[in-house]
């Protein structure tokens, strides 16, 4: 099937809401012979401004290089206050004129960030944005099953207290969400029911906040104590996220899964290191992207610079259980003040001299 039929079967889906207690699910076409390739981006929407379009070109030509079938976006669409409408132009300044690489023209699966509900979510969630630009496919939570992989979109936002009992001078369109509490329950249910009837090969979920991270956010507590758990029972294999503005991975020190922070779309060089109680195999305090393929049993994530270069990548077999590693390719650069390659840990810390 050509790639054009791909990215019109898929944004011809219909996505309306499914019955009470069941999230969307949406089949993305994939070619039985070939991986499954994509790109993975967060906290991007600067109008393209702090390094955005630079990322968004490496993007494009890494895209062309692999091939991919689609990226997926981790969250913080447009910043620093979400869309204040469909005809909202921060959409054609920060998504439709700088992500225009034809090797970019396929769908786009989006969450929504934190930045995102501090404008009109109702407006960001609106098919009508697919008229505008078709490869556009933003829901609060849903599941891509693509051959043998399943993502899980989440929600994440509404887990966060502070955004509730103290969002300062931020204002968040809880419309459709509140009360917090419900909301929460029914979605945890929601997923529970989607894993346990997965019978993909790989499960991925994908949120907007970070569940293990060692930058500025980084754990996030209730993402913890209510998410991973099913997340857990459910075997998921990877977790991937955004918010910190930066590039992590981390392995779980009791269970298989894999989180991977990609949020180095824009701003970013936080210059903050914090660990935490899992294992740190690898992070970059500056901008960039991460790809992720998947071939039959097998899984690879690579992660990108902002000069398309390789930092750190990974690999899992799952029918032999077995960990290929890459040792780190560190590249030191003027906008670097310190950077440095631990083999055992497979890290690179990296923070700005401005």
């Amino acid at each position: 099937m050509a790639l054009a039929a791909l990215l019109i079967a898929v944004i011809t889906l219909p996505l309306s809401s499914p019955a009470r207690g069941e999230l969307t699910i949406i089949e993305h076409p994939v070619e039985a012979s070939r991986p499954l390739r994509l790109l993975v981006i967060g906290d991007w929407g600067r109008k393209g401004r702090y390094n955005q379009s630079g990322v968004a070109k490496q993007m494009g030509k890494v895209a062309e290089d692999v091939s991919i079938d689609m990226v997926v976006s981790t969250g913080d669409n447009f910043l620093d206050d979400g869309l204040a409408s469909v005809d909202d132009k921060a959409f054609h300044e920060s998504f439709v004129d700088v992500y225009t690489a034809k090797s970019l023209q396929k769908p786009w699966y989006l969450v929504l960030g934190n930045h995102d509900y501090r404008g009109d979510v109702l407006a960001q969630l609106d098919p009508a944005l697919r008229n505008i630009d078709s490869r556009f496919i933003c829901m609060r939570s849903f599941v891509v099953e693509a051959g043998n992989v399943d993502f899980f979109f989440v929600d994440t936002s509404p887990f966060q207290l502070k955004y509730w009992t103290d969002p300062g001078e931020d204002h968040y369109d809880w419309r459709e969400v509140a009360p917090r509490e419900a909301y929460i329950e029914n979605l945890l249910k929601d997923l529970d029911t989607a894993m346990k009837r997965s019978r993909a090969t790989w499960k991925v979920a994908v949120g907007h906040h970070t569940m293990r991270s060692v930058s500025s956010h980084g754990d996030t507590q209730e993402l913890l104590q209510l998410l991973l758990p099913v997340l857990k029972d459910n075997s998921i294999d990877l977790y991937i996220n955004g918010h910190d503005h930066c590039l992590e991975h981390i392995s779980s020190r009791d269970s298989p899964i894999q989180y991977f922070t990609s949020g180095g779309g824009s701003k970013a060089w936080r210059g903050v290191f914090r660990p935490n109680d899992d294992k740190l195999e690898f992070f970059y305090d500056g901008q960039g992207f991460m790809s992720l393929e998947v071939d039959g049993d097998l899984a690879r994530a690579v992660f990108y610079d902002i000069d398309g270069q390789a930092l750190h990548s990974w690999s899992l077999s799952k029918s032999r259980r077995l960990q290929v590693d890459q040792p780190p390719i560190c590249s030191c650069s003027s906008k670097i003040r310190s950077c440095s390659s631990n083999l055992d840990a497979k890290s690179i810390y990296a923070v700005s001299s401005s």
